[in-house]
């Protein structure tokens, strides 16, 4: 990913592929890429690939403006369905947009897969992204026998399984950054690509972290879940031009039952993979925000630890995928695509004006693509 700045803010445009051969993955059943210098070798690679209706080759695409991120999500809007899936036995709601190699995307604590709309506008355009909603969130029911990490990850395994995808990189934010390790844990060769933002490998072992759980809890017993959402959007996004981001976080947050909220707070401080990281065999990407809750040292252990490339976005706190849409989307389509993960002036904050017009397409453009996520009033 090539990156470039001018006197409005940074922008990154997505390079031409010079050229390409095919492969097969034994494995996955499914075409991959690797990159050559042989012309010949692209005629054949783009003949063959779309002899087999996956077209991977599109024209430079910019990651710059807020009008351009509208036009992206109204063609992310078309490839989407009207109306979302729901798994056989009902437990998970998601929708499927766009054509390539399967990419799964899993959301965070308090939201849904709509959340996910900043990054579907460009992903989609190369890659087939499957998103739900995790059990209990969004649109899909509570889980019948209790919210944990494990659960929710052989949820989404049973998802995909519907789905014939037993390949498939997995993208996780914050404790959808669990639920994603979890997954490659579950089935270290059915996940080529794994990319994890601002997650841990435990929530259990630093008394920093248990008093952080100990706060959340006692601001939502205290305050309620609408007041003390505010409380935690506030701390996400307190700059004056991310109000919009602001607003929303609070209203999609305000809306989590608080036993629910609090369930999946719960699982998260059981959940641990600290012990068993070493089986990770895919290709992983670590993004995370230099002001997030945690300690950056942390993180760059446990990157280490995972034999992962680091992104650090400078000046973004928990909330990366939102206040650094531009940072993430260039780095995960990097990854995602095999190539370099992005360097320079890219890794920093929208700028005021993106980060306005996220907030205004936000609402639109992430309710009809994805769904309403208002959860359904079934029993949690």
């Amino acid at each position: 990913v090539q990156s470039s700045g001018d006197s409005a803010g940074s922008s990154s445009t997505i390079p031409d592929w010079d050229a390409r051969h095919l492969r097969f993955n034994v494995e996955s059943q499914r075409p991959s890429i690797r990159f050559t210098a042989d012309r010949r070798g692209q005629r054949r690679c783009e003949r063959a690939i779309t002899a087999a209706g996956r077209t991977r080759h599109r024209p430079p695409m910019k990651l710059d403006d807020g009008q351009g991120l509208a036009r992206r999500s109204q063609v992310a809007q078309a490839a989407s369905p009207q109306e979302p899936y729901q798994s056989e036995d009902g437990s998970v709601h998601y929708s499927v947009c766009g054509n390539g190699e399967p990419v799964l995307l899993i959301h965070g604590l308090g939201c849904s897969g709509a959340d996910w709309a900043p990054q579907l506008a460009t992903l989609a355009g190369y890659l087939r992204l499957i998103v739900p909603d995790l059990p209990g969130c969004g649109a899909s029911a509570p889980p019948r026998d209790g919210y944990s990490i494990g659960g929710f990850a052989s949820a989404l395994w049973t998802v995909l399984d519907e789905l014939a995808d037993s390949c498939v990189s997995i993208v996780g934010f914050s404790m959808g950054g669990a639920v994603a390790l979890e997954m490659a844990l579950q089935r270290p060769a059915g996940v080529p690509r794994l990319a994890l933002i601002n997650t841990l490998a435990s929530y259990r072992d630093d008394w920093h972290k248990w008093g952080y759980a100990r706060l959340t809890e006692a601001a939502i017993r205290v305050f309620g879940m609408r007041r003390a959402a505010k409380l935690f959007a506030s701390e996400l996004f307190p700059d004056p031009w991310q109000a919009g981001l602001r607003d929303r976080a609070a209203q999609v947050v305000g809306a989590v039952p608080a036993n629910r909220y609090l369930s999946m707070v719960d699982a998260l401080e059981r959940w641990t993979a600290s012990d068993s990281l070493d089986r990770i065999t895919g290709r992983t990407l670590f993004i995370v925000g230099d002001r997030d809750h945690t300690p950056l040292g942390e993180k760059r252990e446990f990157a280490m630890r995972l034999r992962a490339s680091l992104v650090v976005v400078h000046g973004s706190r928990h909330g990366t995928p939102f206040d650094a849409s531009e940072a993430t989307t260039a780095s995960l389509l990097a990854l995602l695509t095999d190539q370099p993960p992005p360097t320079g002036d890219i890794l920093v904050c929208d700028t005021p004006a993106r980060a306005q017009a996220l907030s205004r397409i936000g609402d639109s453009i992430g309710a009809q693509t994805m769904r309403s996520s208002v959860a359904p009033k079934a029993a949690s």
